[in-house]
């Protein structure tokens, strides 16, 4: 299954942060995957976070976007 704009939501924004919640029946991993986020790319900055619920596990993790794809990074 490919991303869904509809599973995507907005928790919180302010001062160009936004705090994001994707859900979807896939897993972890490919949810995470380099570029399944990038058909809104437009959208989500560097250093944004998502809460992301996969069918297996849940994670929170950062955004990163470059000119090719918008990558999920693991916080540190």
């Amino acid at each position: 299954m490919a991303f869904q704009n509809k599973n995507l939501s907005v928790i919180a924004y302010a001062n160009g942060f936004t705090l994001w919640h994707y859900s979807a029946p896939e897993t972890l991993a490919t949810i995470s995957a380099n570029g399944y986020f990038n058909s809104v790319k437009t959208l989500m900055n560097i250093g944004d976070i998502i809460i992301i619920n996969g069918s297996d596990n849940t994670a929170i993790k950062k955004i990163n976007v470059t000119d090719l794809n918008v990558t999920t990074i693991a916080l540190s």
